[in-house]
């Protein structure tokens, strides 16, 4: 396991580039005096209670519809594990890896607030539960995200206690407890209230939508570029991309993605011949309308943003330790916020993936694609070309329809009514991560026929940027025009040439920093 840099964490939230570099670059964690200190407040103010008689919510009681039943100290200890193991209930594959480093790195977030209640100890061990490269298992099935990422966080504290499986830094499934025992680190033993601060809160959610948001900025410049490349290929008019007319509708998104298409297509031979052969007025939407679609997808993204700055400063939990000494129940486990967002972000994502199917499946058809052979076939009829690449960016176009429904639309009422209204935002994070896969692959596929239709316009020379895409590209391994050959390992290489960010990386030396 490589390691990238250390992240600090204090009391006052995280950001989303330590998210990134602790979920996917394996960045070390230090806890710091700060965090340690406000640990260490916030357990006085807990363990004062809990020498108290009167009840307190999942310091002295059962939880949610159990609520009303005290416990006495005798049976604390056995309450809070119990909560753990009972809640550890997830069912289906297991998520990513990523998925879980991030889920627990914001759920040790929290708990650094202060507002938890959780012993140094406890956070401490969090932290080189993650800096070994143990990761729990989690499941895909079982969370309503409401009163937070139960389940999934469930089987994460259910490792700091030595139980379960875990992934090791190697990737081999082990006993819990062994990979603790082989890597120093000590099981915790749970005191008053520790187990339900450790999985009451959005953490997954949040995580999965940090995730998102990384790679769908990836892949809405990469969006434009192709978008570029296929009006080129078009012969298309790059007049519609002008400043001076993004400015009359300031949205900021459709300015950045006009932009940015403008920067490719600058010294093209291609564009400007829509009314050479067969004169046209107008491209058609899927070109002309190109930034419109992105930006509005991009706005929706800054959005998104907001939503993931607030949650990254909160401590969400329940109950909370106050600043003044009062440990209060609320209900900022509600996962609302943030399920909304992933839910709007798939339909975004959606639209884009279904604009660039269009596009492709213009440069395929020779009745509209002005002067390209069908399908873009070296011999059409003997050979098919890129017929069934568009089809299957359909398949992916259809699915991600289907994904675009929201999934904070429903609500399941659970723990006999306690909790009769949840966010479903784990849903929503899910299935939004298999929409951005699917949105990559279906860039990939427009950049794999725009670049070929491009190289098959004889006799005009291209844009130097996106001569440096097709340069770029073939040395990649994507094969240029010619008779038909075994297709998917071409969509492959482009699809990692598009996941990979080399994309953008061979643009933008010619272009510039793409917004």
């Amino acid at each position: 396991m490589h390691s990238v840099g250390t992240v600090a964490l204090g009391t006052s939230g995280t950001s989303a580039a330590d998210v990134i570099a602790v979920a996917r670059d394996n960045a070390r964690i230090e806890l710091t005096d700060e965090a340690r200190a406000a640990l260490a407040a916030s357990r006085e103010i807990v363990d004062a209670l809990a020498a108290k008689p009167d009840p307190v919510y999942g310091v002295s009681t059962g939880f949610g519809a159990l609520a009303s039943r005290h416990i006495g100290p005798d049976l604390r200890a056995q309450l809070q594990r119990n909560i753990v193991r009972s809640h550890a209930a997830g069912m289906g594959p297991r998520v990513e890896r990523e998925v879980v480093r991030a889920l627990m790195f914001l759920r040790l977030k929290t708990v650094c607030s202060g507002h938890t209640g959780v012993r140094p100890e406890v956070a401490q061990t969090m932290a080189d539960v993650l800096n070994a490269g143990i990761t729990p298992v989690v499941h895909e099935y079982g969370s309503l995200g409401c009163s937070g990422d139960l389940a999934p966080l469930s089987h994460c504290a259910l490792t700091l206690m030595g139980e379960g499986d875990a992934e090791g830094p190697d990737g081999a499934l082990k006993p819990a407890g062994e990979l603790l025992a082989a890597h120093g680190i000590t099981p915790v033993e749970l005191r008053e209230k520790e187990g339900l601060a450790l999985l009451n809160g959005t953490d997954g959610m949040l995580g999965m939508l940090i995730m998102a948001l990384a790679d769908l900025e990836t892949l809405y410049k990469s969006a434009d570029v192709t978008a570029a490349l296929t009006l080129e290929a078009l012969l298309g008019t790059e007049k519609v991309l002008a400043p001076e007319l993004h400015a009359i509708r300031p949205h900021p998104g459709q300015a950045a993605s006009a932009a940015n298409m403008l920067a490719v297509l600058v010294g093209s031979g291609l564009t400007g011949h829509h009314q050479d052969d067969a004169p046209r007025v107008q491209d058609a939407y899927s070109v002309r309308c190109a930034p419109q679609v992105a930006g509005a997808g991009r706005d929706t993204m800054a959005h998104a943003r907001t939503v993931a700055e607030r949650e990254l400063a909160a401590a969400v939990d329940n109950p909370v330790v106050l600043p003044d000494g009062r440990v209060e129940s609320n209900g900022n486990f509600h996962g609302a916020p943030v399920a909304y967002v992933l839910d709007f972000l798939a339909i975004a994502a959606a639209d884009l993936g279904s604009i660039a199917e269009r596009r492709t499946d213009r440069l395929l058809d020779k009745n509209r694609s002005h002067g390209l052979p069908p399908f873009l076939a070296d011999d059409a009829g003997v050979d098919s070309g890129l017929m069934i690449a568009q089809y299957t960016q359909a398949a992916l176009v259809s699915e991600m329809k289907r994904l675009a429904v929201p999934a904070s639309a429903d609500s399941i009422p659970s723990s006999a009514m306690q909790e009769d209204h949840v966010s479903m935002g784990w849903s929503a994070a899910r299935k939004l991560r298999t929409a951005v896969d699917n949105l990559t692959r279906i860039v990939a596929i427009e950049l794999y026929a725009a670049t070929r239709a491009v190289e098959l316009r004889e006799g005009l020379t291209p844009a130097p940027a996106t001569q440096a895409v097709i340069e770029a590209i073939r040395k990649a391994g994507v094969e240029g025009p010619g008779p038909d050959r075994f297709l998917a390992p071409d969509l492959a290489a482009a699809d990692a040439f598009v996941r990979s960010g080399a994309l953008l990386a061979a643009v933008e030396p010619v272009t510039g920093a793409l917004a």
